[in-house]
């Protein structure tokens, strides 16, 4: 195996990251790094990176479900209107990451996303870099942040999203599929590349 590639538990090379819990490969092969094209996916993504900040992401995995029953399904309208209520309600909920900060970020993601004039998958895929970079060939060709995510991050605050800094917002262009970081030679890489390519958030 190449740098960045290791053999999964059906002996296909993996992302380095992908094969080292039955989470993390059926995440790393059906999901990380295909489009995702509506509000409310992207939104949940956002949220979700947002609250793996300074945590492993396998934890918040683990709990994805509790977020999403926590917070309405992730539909931005509903989350729009929680108040001090669900706060509250939130704060006490042992299946989520109980951060008041993050928790406030993401209902005021879901105002900020409801409030656009322009759809949130719409404004997200407008900065997504041209579909010719060539594939990262290890670890160290992944960068933490880019022109792009940056660019996406300063957008995102100015229309008043919170804990959406470059390097979280470059996060959730790769789950979200914006750029295809699954390092070379790894066996979902093609076939996730021709979904990007393809894909029409319009």
């Amino acid at each position: 195996m190449s740098d960045g590639l290791v053999t999964g538990s059906d002996g296909r090379p993996r992302c380095w990251w992908g094969a080292s819990t039955p989470d993390y490969e059926s995440y790393h092969d059906d999901e990380w790094g295909r489009p995702v094209t509506d509000d409310r996916r992207i939104y949940e993504k956002m949220v979700l990176e947002g609250f793996q900040s300074g945590l492993s992401w396998l934890t918040i995995l683990r709990k994805r479900e509790s977020f999403r029953r926590a917070f309405a399904g992730f539909e931005i309208e509903k989350v729009a209107r929680f108040g001090e209520r669900e706060v509250t309600r939130l704060l006490a909920d042992t299946g989520i990451v109980r951060h008041r900060g993050k928790i406030d970020a993401a209902i005021q993601n879901a105002r900020a996303a409801a409030a656009l004039d322009t759809p949130l998958a719409e404004l997200f895929w407008s900065f997504a870099p041209a579909p010719d970079r060539a594939a990262p060939r290890s670890q160290a060709d992944l960068p933490p942040l880019t022109p792009e995510s940056t660019a996406l991050s300063k957008e995102l605050k100015k229309r008043g999203f919170r804990f959406v800094g470059p390097t979280t917002a470059y996060s959730a262009m790769q789950a979200c599929g914006l750029v295809n970081d699954h390092i070379d030679g790894c066996c979902v890489r093609a076939e996730v590349e021709a979904l990007r390519r393809s894909a029409d958030p319009g």
